[in-house]
């Protein structure tokens, strides 16, 4: 016979186990309900100050082959860095959308920028953007394109940029576009023009 004092003691252990599990599960679930999808980084304010501001941006047409300057309005801080990253996140948040005319993969984000000497950006993207884009000539070029004229317009000081992927340099977005150049934006202006 199992003394009476062992009998509880494993009684209250299983007791204990089963409340825990339950607090779990609800922990679990709560943080379930109040994950962001993917895109909604971008709609965020940046942390300190910043203003509610008008954002030009030129949205790539995949169906068209062309790029459209569209104006929407965005919370920017006011240093450089910060402003750039809202900026490109402001754009990816557009390509992000159900309905978007130029989808991009799931989770893409822009997860730094760095303005050096003031007129050069170094994009650094998250691999899920790399790794999740669309391999084409003519998607990556469009995407590469929209996110240099989309930064020039909103910030003309900046000249040239750099994009890298996860920190590092990388030859190609998905297989074709150029990502060892680093592109003048006078330069990517200029065909800009000429796809819309």
């Amino acid at each position: 016979m199992i003394p009476r004092h062992v009998l509880i003691s494993f009684a209250l252990l299983l007791a204990g186990i089963f409340v825990l599990g339950l607090y779990m599960l609800s922990l679990k679930h709560g943080a379930e309900t109040t994950t962001l999808n993917p895109g909604d980084s971008a709609v965020l304010a940046p942390p300190g100050s910043t203003t509610s501001e008008a954002v030009t941006l030129y949205v790539a047409y995949d169906d068209l082959g062309v790029l459209r300057k569209r104006t929407t309005t965005a919370a920017l801080p006011g240093e450089p860095p910060a402003r750039a990253r809202a900026i490109l996140r402001t754009l990816l948040h557009e390509y992000l959308q159900g309905s978007s005319p130029h989808p991009i993969g799931a989770g893409s984000d822009v997860s730094d920028v760095y303005i050096v000497n003031q007129s050069l950006a170094v994009i650094d993207l998250n691999t899920a953007f790399a790794d999740g884009h669309r391999s084409g000539v003519w998607e990556e070029t469009l995407t590469v394109d929209s996110m240099i004229a989309t930064l020039s317009a909103n910030m003309p000081e900046v000249k040239q940029v750099k994009i890298l992927v996860d920190g590092k340099e990388r030859e190609t977005l998905a297989g074709h576009a150029d990502l060892i150049t680093v592109y003048d934006t006078g330069v990517v202006n200029q065909l800009v023009q000429a796809l819309q």
